[in-house]
């Protein structure tokens, strides 16, 4: 286990290099934001309408209007994710497969693969909806278990955007396939997305705890400059991290699928780390 681990940071390592090469890749991640953020500020006045905030102060819940909204909500979120996100690996695999990618060949691979990409986010969805409806009526034992749930979820369907935009398969066999090649990849996906966690979480540790003193100076100073400064470079700090950790994950996950049906993830990784990486269990 432990060297399956170092073997997946070394993955890591060199996914780096291959965004170090299409720095573009991570305009993937700030479309995706930039689009969520207007879904969340369209669907925030339906929300207040139907009752969600109210409900859930008055009562510990919301209501059935309120999940309906919530579900049209999950399902424009996750549309437009995992539409970035299929850019986002679609010119990943170009890179390892050789080629050099541009933004325009990402979005153009992920509009040919529009329904597909729908249809997965109305799954994705739908899950996504009814484990939060199972933890908001549990208890503590509950919430745990749909966390566990929610963890196999994510693991199983760590490759379906790589399935979509190159299998053409639809939704539901795209799953089915990326859960059969989560058999040869389960060791990868953990470590692999244990070793991304990690790093950006201690770099966000780091910024945060840099940020406090800088802003504790600035406020002592009296200088609205320098404690509009201070914020400044937090918010541009952590969306900086989270656009390179999000571009990492997309080419990581690339990686992975490119290996586990070639055997070869491209000339930016070391074939004697992989090798025998991926048994088949």
């Amino acid at each position: 286990m432990i060297e399956r681990f170092k073997n997946s940071w070394e993955l890591v390592k060199q996914s780096w290099g291959v965004l170090k090469q299409d720095r573009e890749l991570a305009v993937f991640p700030l479309m995706a934001g930039i689009a969520s953020l207007l879904i969340m500020a369209t669907f925030l006045i339906p929300m207040i309408v139907a009752g969600a905030f109210d409900s859930f102060v008055n009562e510990g819940g919301i209501g059935i209007a309120s999940y309906i909204v919530l579900f049209f909500f999950y399902v424009a979120t996750y549309f437009v994710t995992i539409f970035a996100n299929s850019a986002l690996v679609g010119a990943a695999l170009i890179r390892l497969r050789g080629g050099d990618p541009t933004v325009k060949d990402g979005l153009r691979i992920a509009r040919e693969h529009i329904g597909q990409i729908f249809s997965y986010a109305v799954i994705a969805a739908t899950v996504g909806l009814v484990l939060q409806m199972i933890s908001e009526r549990s208890g503590a034992i509950g919430k745990i278990v749909t966390g566990l749930i929610g963890l196999a979820w994510s693991l199983a369907t760590f490759l379906v955007v790589p399935v979509l935009v190159t299998e053409d398969l639809g939704p539901v066999d795209a799953i089915k396939r990326s859960g059969n090649l989560l058999k040869k990849t389960w060791g990868e996906q953990v470590a692999g997305n244990f070793g991304i966690g990690a790093i950006f979480g201690l770099v966000t540790f780091g910024i945060i705890v840099l940020f406090v003193p800088l802003l504790i100076v600035a406020i002592s100073a009296e200088s609205v400059a320098l404690i509009i400064a201070a914020i400044a470079f937090l918010i541009i700090a952590l969306i900086t991290i989270a656009l390179v950790s999000s571009a990492l994950n997309g080419i990581y996950a690339a990686a992975v699928y490119q290996y586990a049906i070639t055997g070869k993830a491209g000339e930016f990784y070391d074939p004697s780390l992989l090798k025998d990486s991926f048994k088949t269990k």
